[in-house]
C-alpha cells in the first residue's frame, strides 16, 4: 500500500508542531505578583516595610534600589506578558 501526501494532510501536522506564545492578562497578573514579592523581600533585607516608605531625600540607598528593580521587573513584565502573540 502506498501512502500520499498531500497538502491537506501535511498542513495540519505542520500547524500542529508549531507552538506559540501564550501571555496575556493572567501570565501579566503572574509575573507582576513575582515583581511585587521579591520587591517585598528586598525591603525586608534593607530593615523596612513594602508600602510604607516614599521616596525622598531621606530614603536609604537600598529602598532606592528596591524601588528600581521592581520597576524594572514590572516593565519586563509588561513587555513579555502584555505585547507577547496571544494564540
Amino acid at each position: 500500500m502506498i501512502f500520499k501526501l498531500s497538502a491537506f494532510s501535511v498542513v495540519p501536522l505542520v500547524l500542529a508542531a508549531i507552538q506559540g506564545a501564550e501571555a496575556g492578562p493572567i501570565a501579566y497578573g503572574v509575573c507582576q505578583t513575582g515583581c511585587n514579592a521579591v520587591a517585598v523581600a528586598c525591603y525586608a533585607g534593607a530593615g523596612a516595610v513594602f508600602g510604607t516608605v516614599t521616596a525622598g531625600i531621606g530614603t536609604p540607598a537600598a529602598i532606592i534600589a528596591c524601588n528600581v528593580a521592581l520597576g524594572q521587573c514590572s516593565a519586563a513584565c509588561a513587555t513579555i506578558a502584555l505585547f507577547a502573540p496571544i494564540p
